[in-house]
């Protein structure tokens, strides 16, 4: 007679999440079908008043494409498209093309922008098979090391003809100045002082572009001055009014060589963290409140007083962060000699629409609803 121990062994059972994500698949597919039937009933409506000699309609239904299946970050989701045919002369045929699920489609447009972010993030070209069926489901159909090699030399193609773009008649009023650190893909240790430089520049009507994204070493003057210097070459000639960084950029020096007239507003959000820097945390909330009264400042003058009101206050007991502050005073308050409108995308972070500029101090600057995009002064 065997003997039980009488403990219960329990099998795990398909999670909540699994049959939600299974829900969801199916609605996706459902929706889907749903939409392309009503793509294809619409083109074939405007085309019935074309009819042969017999009467007959000359755009029809004519069963389904084969069967395919789409990649998405639910899954696989299969489809199949209803074919249509037109049986006009060759002259008149015309091919009916979806807009919804153009030919060819295997993956959304969420998966493309998962694969590079993937490589970015470390995970190997032979690792990818594992990563998307860990991301996308068991179904997900891989993806060999050889195509993503494949894919790797295509971003790197359009990461070229985006950077030898030509920026011939371009002005832009305003840049944004940031390097950007990131601890991936840097096995060799001569890479460890590597950062990408980021540039983004304001048009004269309040569009925000991405102008440049190059590595260099640290953020020395040489990187910034190669950067700006390739800029100016592909035509951006007209100096910029302001640009806004960090002050510990080596674009300062590089910027006073290549676009001398451009004036320098130092971002507040590194200024501020440097200033608390060295300070003791106990005063750091007083601290903070009163440098946020200096940029918030409706006018000039009373930034002016707010910045005197913290030096008098904090001079004899915290020299060195009065001294950090002073410094740049000047480059500081740069931004209230441009229009008033303009100040909330120059000095102060805020968190939603892109495009964001990489430096603190206009990060994902904002528009409020209704608010016409900053227009450059033309007098």
């Amino acid at each position: 007679m065997e003997e039980h121990s009488g403990k219960l062994v329990a099998f795990p059972q398909e999670s909540a999440k699994d049959v939600l994500t299974e829900v969801l698949r199916e609605g996706a597919r459902k929706m889907l079908a749903t939409a392309i039937e009503e793509e294809v009933a619409g083109y074939v409506a405007a085309r019935a008043q074309l009819v042969d000699a017999g009467g007959h309609r000359c755009v029809v239904r004519n069963g389904h494409l084969p069967a395919r299946t789409i990649q998405t970050p639910l899954g696989d989701v299969p489809v199949q498209q209803p074919r249509v045919r037109d049986q006009r002369s060759a002259g008149e045929r015309e091919a009916f093309v979806s807009s919804i699920l153009p030919p060819y489609l295997r993956k959304t447009k969420a998966v493309e922008e998962l694969l590079p972010w993937l490589y970015l993030k470390g995970v190997s070209t032979g690792d990818f098979s594992e990563a998307l069926a860990a991301l996308l489901g068991p179904n997900a159909a891989g993806l060999s090391p050889s195509t993503i090699v494949r894919l790797k030399a295509g971003w790197e193609e359009e990461y070229k003809a985006w950077q030898g773009r030509s920026l011939a008649g371009q002005r832009y009023v305003y840049l944004w100045a940031d390097g950007v650190y990131f601890n991936i893909r840097l096995e060799d240790p001569g890479n460890a002082r590597q950062c990408i430089l980021v540039l983004m520049g304001a048009t004269a009507d309040g569009g925000k572009e991405l102008l440049a994204v190059a590595d260099g070493y640290r953020e020395s003057e040489q990187s910034w001055h190669e950067l700006l210097l390739d800029l100016r070459s592909r035509g951006l000639r007209t100096d910029p009014e302001l640009a806004t960084g960090d002050g510990s950029l080596g674009f300062w020096k590089a910027l006073a060589k290549l676009y001398p007239k451009t004036r320098a507003q130092r971002c507040w959000v590194h200024k501020t963290a440097n200033v608390l820097n060295k300070m003791p945390k106990s005063v750091q909330a007083k601290a903070k409140s009163m440098l946020h009264d200096i940029w918030m400042a409706a006018t000039r003058a009373e930034a002016e007083r707010a910045f005197d009101l913290f030096v008098e206050t904090f001079r004899l007991k915290y020299e060195s962060a009065v001294a950090c502050l002073e410094v740049d005073r000047a480059a500081l308050l740069a931004f209230y000699d441009f229009p008033a409108e303009h100040w909330i995308h120059l000095k102060r972070p805020t968190r939603s629409s892109p495009p964001s500029p990489p430096c603190g101090c206009a990060r994902r600057s904002r528009r409020a609803p209704g608010r016409r995009a900053w227009p450059w002064p033309t007098s």
